[in-house]
C-alpha cells in the first residue's frame, strides 16, 4: 500500500510540475519544442484511455481495488515520469 501511495504522489509531483514547464513555455520562458502544445493534448487522451483499459481489464479479473489502482496509475505515472525527464532538460528560453 505504501508503494501504491507514493507512486501516486511521484505521478502528481511530476504532472505539477510539467503542467509548469507547459506554462512557462506558452509565456515563452521554457524552451519547448512548437509542436508541445498540441503534444500535451493528444498524449493525455491516449494515457487516459490505457488507464481505463488496464482498470478495466484488472476490474473484470477480479483484482483488489489496490491492484486495480495500481494498473490505472501505470500509465500515466509512465507518461508523466516521461515528460518531467524530457521537458527538465530543455531549459529557459534563450530569446
Amino acid at each position: 500500500m505504501w508503494s501504491l501511495g507514493f507512486a501516486t504522489y511521484k505521478m502528481m509531483a511530476e504532472a505539477q510540475t510539467v503542467i509548469a514547464f507547459g506554462l512557462l513555455g506558452m509565456a515563452g520562458v521554457w524552451s519547448v519544442t512548437p509542436s508541445e502544445n498540441v503534444r500535451m493534448i493528444t498524449e493525455k487522451t491516449k494515457a487516459l484511455r490505457q488507464s481505463a483499459t488496464a482498470a478495466s481489464k484488472a476490474t473484470l479479473q477480479g483484482k483488489s481495488p489496490e491492484k486495480v489502482l495500481a494498473r490505472a496509475l501505470t500509465p500515466i505515472g509512465s507518461k508523466t515520469a516521461a515528460n518531467y525527464k524530457r521537458l527538465s532538460k530543455r531549459g529557459f528560453s534563450k530569446r
